[in-house]
């Protein structure tokens, strides 16, 4: 089969390898991708826009692709499911409608209030003056959240007044652009944070490894949100009981819920989560697609045909498959970012050491890389993610991490204590 992966970024590097380690998958096509799916073998870089919808129609079905894998947000919240099924090309990620429960916080909000679905007290704005009273009557710490899309950057954590009241101006007066028209402002969870990502098929849920990412650009979790700093899966405080739980409370609810709305939802169903002091799962956040960086945490431990899986959610029977099976041990993850990020900054810097990471035993997954000619250079924000599975996680971050040492670039910059949750020694 020749499989189809929309995206530019780690996420999709880690999808397309994935892939073409079974040998059903005969070949592999990234739409745009990047300076790592060019590099690996049976796989090709086509220069289409993830928007391009026709350009990917009519590629797909000239090249007679058997599955279309949708990786990023902003093709599925413009509607490029709808668009590729009309062709009748099979497609893994959900409609243009399902993608809401991503594309705008206010919609989802309401959703899981239908489905009473755990989830933080919040109230919807659309102008600045009640935002602020609102705020300001609910004292801090509080959430602000642009409701639309803003690649993970739309979300503030206010601890103090002042911060909350520069947040509500800033999305107001076009910071995140159409995306901060309308603000979400919520109460303050506290806890761990867990992200837990599922198949479904509208029918059958399936959850994937739980994971634990580091949004904060700083070392302490300190500075502001990025898309993700590193990450580790399994994640120990999602015991198998938790796990039920969260599967009976909020993932079978919310399938639920979207079928009550017309929704035939097929793709991953993401559920940002906080488990609360008192070991209560509540929902941050209901994300339409594959996580980055958790998915290069998550796909390196499956053992099931990672294409058995897609097929089966985009086709409706996910119940024909059995129970998904996962490797022994742990995966980590640390992100190699542009100096500046998630502010400015600078690109086509030089990449090297991959060689000498990899022969340590990592996986280094691209993001912000393209060739230019034979030389590989940086070409985003997030740069690289270098993952290692070992028995432990302090095995698997010391490779990972040994790894890192290996790479340089210019202005090359990542934390030091991802997984400092998990690790006995930093």
């Amino acid at each position: 089969m020749k499989v189809l992966v929309v995206g530019s970024g780690g996420r999709e590097h880690a999808i397309a390898r994935t892939l073409l380690q079974s040998s059903r998958v005969k070949k592999v096509v990234c739409v745009p991708g990047n300076g790592g799916t060019a590099s690996l073998e049976r796989c090709s870089n086509m220069a289409f826009g993830v928007t391009d919808f026709e350009g990917i129609a009519r590629f797909a079905l000239v090249h007679e692709i058997s599955l279309i894998v949708v990786g990023p947000e902003v093709p599925l919240a413009q509607g490029i499911t709808d668009f590729l099924r009309q062709q009748n090309l099979t497609v893994f990620g959900p409609t243009q409608a399902g993608a809401q429960i991503e594309s705008s916080k206010a919609w989802a909000k309401a959703l899981m209030q239908e489905a009473g679905i755990p989830t933080a007290k919040a109230e919807v704005f659309t102008d600045e003056a009640s935002a602020k009273a609102y705020a300001q009557s609910q004292g801090v710490p509080i959430v602000i959240k642009a409701d639309g899309l803003a690649a993970g950057k739309g979300v503030t954590v206010a601890q103090t007044w002042e911060e909350a009241k520069t947040a509500i101006t800033a999305a107001f007066g076009g910071q995140f652009g159409d995306a901060g028209k309308q603000l979400v402002i919520e109460e303050c969870l506290t806890g761990q944070e867990v992200s837990l990502l599922a198949l479904t098929d509208g029918q059958t849920i399936r959850p994937l490894l739980s994971a634990q990412d580091h949004k904060r650009i700083g070392e302490g979790d300190t500075g502001p949100n990025t898309g993700g700093m590193g990450a580790y899966a399994p994640a120990p405080i999602v015991t198998p009981q938790l796990l039920d739980r969260i599967h009976q409370e909020i993932l079978a609810p919310a399938v639920a819920a979207l079928r009550n709305r017309g929704i035939d939802y097929r793709g991953i169903l993401y559920a940002g989560l906080m488990i609360t002091p008192q070991g209560e799962p509540k929902v941050i956040e209901f994300n339409c697609r594959f996580g980055d960086p958790e998915t290069q945490v998550i796909l390196p431990l499956l053992a099931t045909p990672l294409e058995d899986l897609l097929l089966a959610t985009a086709k409706g029977n996910l119940a024909s498959i059995p129970k998904i099976e996962w490797k022994p041990g742990v995966c980590a993850g640390v992100v190699l970012a542009s100096g500046g990020y998630p502010g400015s900054f600078d690109k086509h810097k030089a990449i090297a050491g991959l060689e000498s990471a990899e022969s340590q035993g990592a996986i280094v997954y691209h993001a912000g890389t393209k060739l230019n000619g034979s030389q590989l250079v940086t070409d985003g924000g997030r740069v690289l993610n270098v993952t290692a599975v070992g028995e432990t996680y302090d095995q698997a971050f010391a490779i990972a991490y040994s790894a890192c040492e290996a790479i340089e670039f210019e202005g090359m910059y990542y934390r030091r204590d991802i997984g400092h949750r998990v690790r006995m020694s930093e």
